[in-house]
């Protein structure tokens, strides 16, 4: 059994989240129709044609209720039926031209609401609050599905993730001290300084909107490229995301013409030294130190492309 002060938490949260999206209100988004109606009308308008018995099934109806609400748009022109040829006890239904013109409004509706609660948090604050949901579904929908993550160049407030979130994970992982989070933000800065779209580059990967791992490569001068700031979120382990970071960094230095390509890491960064050894890195020199407050063992590592 849970903890009585969770359940609590929970159960104040759902309170608080039914008031925040107006769920409660007798007419939903302002428009014609109770939370239950405008999902039900969204179901529909969102399938190219969906059976009342799967209608039932997913949304947890009880079948008489679904009859009178689907009799009423059908009133109103907002749908039609027709036989379904899988299960002649139960119809297909679609949306009509009209009833497509409503499920759009309550789709552009129900984007506003967001987006103006959305504009009244500070710069990183959805991000935030997306991810924290993103968390409360993977725990606790056993039917949901991780975002897939894709790979995308650098824009405006990225390399500043890039300092926040490394800044705060090797700390709290490996307690380095302000001076790594000083590297990074020098490393980053010249990098925006200084960029070369011709001979440089920073990948960023993304799940479901949020930064979830990034790596950058330099010109490090006389045909050596440089790896630099390879990281994978906690939230995003295990997905294979640090070899892509890796292999995009080697394919790019190949077709920009680079030699070899160099980095610099600690060897207890061992999942990230495990894909450098497996994509033919070789380890060409390492040396103690105490850069970052704990001692540590940093090394270098070249590929000859």
């Amino acid at each position: 059994m849970a903890d009585t002060a969770l359940i609590e938490t929970a159960r104040d949260f759902n309170r608080f989240y039914t008031n925040f999206l107006g769920l409660l209100n007798k007419a939903y988004l302002d428009s014609p129709f109770t939370l239950t109606e405008a999902r039900i009308l969204f179901e529909i308008g969102s399938h190219d044609g969906v059976s009342a018995v799967a209608l039932v099934r997913d949304l947890h109806l009880d079948p008489a209720y679904l009859s009178r609400i689907l009799k009423r748009f059908r009133a109103e022109g907002l749908i039609e039926t027709s036989p379904d040829p899988a299960d002649l006890r139960s119809q297909v239904i679609t949306v009509t031209e009209r009833g497509r013109e409503q499920f759009d409004e309550l789709g552009r509706r129900a984007n506003a609401q967001i987006a103006a609660r959305f504009d009244n948090l500070a710069a990183g604050e959805p991000q935030v609050a997306v991810r924290a949901m993103n968390t409360i579904r993977a725990l606790l929908d056993p039917a949901a599905k991780p975002a897939p993550a894709i790979l995308r160049p650098h824009r405006a407030g990225d390399i500043g993730w890039i300092v926040q979130s490394q800044g705060r994970f090797y700390a709290e992982e490996y307690g380095w001290d302000l001076r790594f989070e000083a590297l990074i933000a020098e490393v980053g800065g010249k990098f925006l300084a200084n960029f070369d779209p011709e001979t440089e580059y920073c990948w960023i990967a993304e799940r479901g909107g949020i930064n979830v791992g990034s790596v950058l490569v330099t010109n490090g001068g006389d045909g050596v490229a440089k790896l630099r700031l390879l990281y994978v979120d906690k939230s995003a382990r295990g997905l294979g995301l640090g070899k892509l970071l890796v292999d995009e960094c080697i394919r790019f230095s190949r077709q920009k013409g680079y030699h070899e390509l160099s980095l610099w890491t600690n060897d207890m960064l061992e999942a990230a030294r495990a894909i450098y050894i497996k994509a033919g890195f070789r380890l060409v020199s390492e040396e103690r130190h105490r850069m970052f407050g704990p001692e540590a063992n940093g090394q270098n590592w070249v590929l000859t492309l």
